[in-house]
């Protein structure tokens, strides 16, 4: 079983696919190349530093399958409330009858689909969905906010799969895609015995655990372990800082009317005071924006690499399920004197799944660390510069916003003092 060496330090290499061979990266060696310095800008000091070159990615002239999930509708029922959305796709692929499809899906169609495509490319990364349930400190459940943002979210997942060179072939992607009545399809598949089968399967692999893991997957193990401690760590620390900016703007908010009234009562010091009734004013519709762009643009890209790390931890498991399997037949056949016939052909099955695998996660691997680290670095920048405009801004500071009420207060001084 050949592999890809996996290097603990990834900083600055990116993978270099064959755009004609896209469909063999899984069974072949990839290769990493070092990203290219991007020019500098003199609008932000965030362009001064070298960003990886983003040639890796799929461009409209090369992308044969679109998405779209727009038009949110509410649905209650006696039993229940739910969202459907419109899948809007439009395709150049032979194997699809039409170039245009429109279908309406639920959250619970997302999930169907997701969970064949683990069932089927058990060691390829599927992207994750939004969670269920909002997750604690958002919107609550079903508001307009909330809505927005699953839509997202599922939209960049339909894209994500039809942008994956084995993936987006798949028949319940194009079954997802296409057919009106998605119910009869979601009864197919495999019933509650063969997976709970499966379950305990891999329960009794992983009691058993392995005797020798490549090394290129250990690394692996390691590096998302190191990376889910870390986007688990931002995650949390950006979700605080909201929470603190929204109880300094509600702050703000109270402070900002007292001067307005003071001012009314105080006709020696309503220029001041109303000064610094702008001045709050300005501060608070700066932080609103500030919390906004951090809410909206930050935290759903954080949350989604959360959601990624989980996803890689799975997958790498099944891997380590497929490796353990083999192992225990391969004992067994050396141990056994009968059956030795049907067990090498179990065996050779074994071996066979597990280069598959293999070869499957180091291809996918290297495709994802290109993804997370274009999406990463997009939302790091965005964020840094709203944060420098921000703290460029006079009202920003009240001492700054406020720098044209001092000398009004400095001269009434001057001029009591002088009486």
């Amino acid at each position: 079983m050949s592999g890809l060496a996996v290097h603990a330090d990834i900083s600055g290499q990116m993978l270099d696919l064959d755009e004609d061979e896209d469909l063999e990266v899984f069974s072949k060696k990839t290769s990493l190349a070092d990203g290219s310095p991007m020019p500098n800008s003199p609008s932000s000091m965030v362009n001064q530093y070298s960003l990886e070159d983003e040639a890796g990615q799929q461009d409209g002239n090369t992308k044969d399958i679109f998405i779209t999930v727009d038009n949110p509708e509410s649905h209650i029922t006696a039993i229940e409330t739910f969202i459907l959305y419109r899948v809007s796709t439009k395709t150049t692929r032979s194997e699809f009858d039409s170039s245009e499809y429109e279908v309406r899906r639920r959250y619970q169609d997302f999930l169907w689909l997701r969970s064949r495509l683990e069932e089927n490319y058990p060691t390829l990364i599927v992207h994750p969905l939004p969670e269920k349930f909002v997750m604690k400190g958002m919107v609550e459940r079903f508001n307009d906010d909330f809505i927005e943002t699953r839509k997202k979210a599922l939209h960049r997942f339909l894209n994500r799969i039809s942008e994956h060179p084995i993936l987006s072939y798949s028949q319940h992607f194009k079954v997802f895609l296409t057919a009106q009545d998605l119910a009869s399809h979601r009864k197919q598949g495999p019933g509650f015995l063969s997976r709970m089968g499966d379950t305990m399967r891999a329960m009794a692999n992983s009691v058993r655990g392995l005797k020798s893991r490549p090394e290129e997957f250990t690394l692996m193990q390691e590096y998302v372990e190191n990376f889910s401690n870390k986007i688990c760590a931002v995650d949390k620390i950006t979700q605080r800082i909201i929470k603190e900016q929204r109880e300094y703007l509600d702050e703000l908010n109270q402070y900002n009317p007292t001067y307005s009234q003071w001012a009314e009562s105080e006709e020696n010091l309503a220029e001041p005071l109303k000064g610094v009734a702008g001045c709050m004013e300005r501060c608070s519709k700066e932080t609103e924006e500030r919390i906004q762009h951090l809410s909206e643009g930050l935290v759903p890209t954080l949350h989604e690499y959360v959601l990624c790390a989980d996803t890689l931890k799975a997958v790498l498991r099944r891997r380590d399920n497929i490796q353990a399997e083999y192992e225990a037949k391969n004992e067994a056949l050396a141990s056994r004197k009968t059956d030795q016939e049907i067990l090498q052909e179990e065996v050779d099955d074994l071996a066979d799944r597990v280069e598959l695998a293999n070869n499957s996660l180091q291809g996918d691997w290297s495709q994802w660390k290109n993804g997370m680290r274009i999406d990463l670095r997009s939302a790091f920048v965005t964020t840094a510069e709203r944060n420098i405009e921000y703290y460029e801004k006079p009202s920003a500071f009240t001492l700054y916003g406020c720098v044209g009420v001092i000398p009004s207060v400095s001269e009434r001084r001057a001029h009591r003092a002088g009486k």
